[in-house]
């Protein structure tokens, strides 16, 4: 059976998945066959496995770092919000509706022996689970029923690390109330305190480390830096989601309240030619060359709220001046000129579209869940250049999408989980484009292709052009990550804990 250790930590966004990956990445450079594992994870981002079942991506990110396949069992628990008081609930990887906070909470001890039976397949294909817990493990209010915080580590024995994020400020009183709200055996099994997220000369910290450590009867396992390293974040609380430098080329994402998967947009912020631009009102949407509407967990509330703060009117003036709309699954789904929910799968009722695209839209009970490549059909308008480039990425939706013209699709599509059969998806007109694919952007070759369109739109010489090879680009920042981290922890003593001496050479 594998080995295992957990990062917890003092808050959410403590840093917690950056430490997990990077761990990953350092045991798979030592040797060792690694998985990453999050019992429960609440989470707009997303991916789909090869065998079609959904997970939270952060683990997909984990995984990729350990150099290993994702597959449901790192993530046997996502919880997909869908109003402020519930969620849809994924149990490996198959969704089972949607269930009010209260009522899940009820029901998820329930799921233990699914959390343990995930866990247990891991353990008999790898030798080290890097496990990542959840918020907090001192929210006192929820303790009695936790499944992923200490909950979980008495259920497989794990030892703990513990991080606090020095960034917010207050590090030294998240560590110490952290470890004083836990019961004593609780506290038996954090191994290390982190101090996560330092800006600075690291030995200005020493007096108050030692204090610590004297105080919590725990070592500190060492300082991280803050990490200028470009990785996946987990969900909507990302730092990403701002503001960017301008480039060549301006482009305006809309951050949706229930947006989802915003990581499609990761390989054009990585392009030196393009700002992209997060926008939350119509006093930011400026003037940008292209719009792009992502995906949303709540497709009609979400458009709604376009309309009440007035960034519908904004694109609406943008698509009719000829510039670029391109959506992604839910925005996809809102280009259209109607959505209908007749079975109340999210707010029910029935709601006129933007009117950008000869689609209507019917939300049914059943998820589409399935990885796909194919190719651009033959296009005009102004990314007319991505004609016949292929493509690759997933499908995650609830939406069945019907023209109300003569078809009109973006792209020709093969499935690549289930039967393999060709089909047609997403649509286009004038200079608006839409399909449900995730990760669209991901090859080199799409990303490129929709930047250069862009620039030679705007007059300049795009034939220079590099095209960024995503896959490699991650590889390098894992290894980065992996740098940072091992000359940041003691590294000896991380194995120590785990049971697996010295590092393998």
């Amino acid at each position: 059976m594998a080995k295992c250790i957990m990062i917890q930590g003092t808050m959410s966004n403590a840093g917690k998945s950056l430490l997990a990956a990077g761990l990953c990445r350092i045991f798979a450079q030592d040797g060792y066959r690694v998985a990453p594992f999050k019992s429960q994870n609440m989470a707009l981002n997303s991916y789909i496995t090869a065998d079609g079942l959904e997970m939270g991506r952060a683990q997909a990110v984990q995984a990729e770092a350990a150099g290993t396949e994702p597959r449901a069992d790192m993530n046997p628990i996502l919880l997909k919000p869908t109003t402020d008081i519930g969620s849809q609930v994924i149990v490996n990887g198959i969704s089972r509706g949607n269930m009010r906070a209260k009522d899940y909470f009820a029901y998820k001890k329930e799921l233990i022996p699914e959390i343990l039976a995930a866990y247990n397949r891991l353990c008999r294909d790898y030798d080290i689970i890097v496990i990542e817990g959840a918020g907090s493990p001192a929210e006192i209010n929820l303790k009695k029923d936790d499944i992923v915080n200490m909950g979980l580590a008495a259920m497989v024995d794990a030892p703990v690390l513990l991080a606090g994020d020095i960034d917010r400020g207050g590090v030294f009183a998240q560590l110490y109330g952290t470890v004083a709200l836990l019961e004593e055996s609780e506290r038996k099994r954090i191994c290390g305190l982190i101090v996560n997220k330092f800006r600075g000369d690291s030995s200005i910290l020493e007096p108050g480390i030692r204090q610590l450590e004297e105080l919590c009867s725990i070592p500190v396992a060492g300082v991280v830096p803050y990490m200028d390293v470009d990785i996946e974040d987990e969900d909507s609380l990302s730092e990403k989601l701002g503001q960017r430098e301008k480039g060549l080329v301006d482009l305006a994402v809309i951050r949706f309240p229930k947006i989802s998967n915003f990581t499609d947009l990761m390989p054009l912020e990585s392009m030196d030619e393009v700002g992209v631009r997060y926008v939350t009102s119509a006093s930011q949407f400026g003037t940008p060359d292209a719009v792009i509407l992502p995906g949303s967990k709540n497709t009609m509330e979400d458009l709604k709220w376009l309309r009440q703060c007035g960034l519908e009117g904004k694109i609406l003036r943008h698509a009719a001046s000829g510039k670029t709309v391109f959506g992604i699954c839910g925005g996809y789904q809102m280009m259209g000129e109607l959505l209908q929910d007749p079975k109340g799968v999210e707010a029910g009722g029935e709601l006129k579209g933007m009117g950008l695209l000869p689609i209507q839209t019917v939300f049914a009970g059943e998820k589409m869940r399935t990885r796909v490549q194919g190719t651009f059909e033959g296009l005009s308008g102004s990314l007319s250049s991505l004609s016949q480039v292929p493509l690759e990425g997933y499908e995650i939706h609830m939406g069945v999408t019907t023209y109300t013209e003569e078809p009109c699709p973006l792209v020709q599509i093969q499935e690549e989980t289930g039967e393999r059969r060709i089909r047609y998806d997403g649509a286009r007109k004038n200079n608006c484009y839409g399909c449900y694919v995730h990760g669209i952007f991901d090859q080199a070759c799409v990303a490129s292709g929709f930047v250069s369109a862009l620039l030679k739109e705007k007059g300049y010489d795009a034939g220079q052009l590099e095209r960024l090879d995503w896959k490699a680009y991650k590889e390098t920042q894992y290894n980065k990550l992996a740098e940072i981290i091992r000359e940041s922890l003691d590294m000896e003593y991380i194995y120590q804990i785990l049971g697996k001496g010295t590092r393998m050479p």
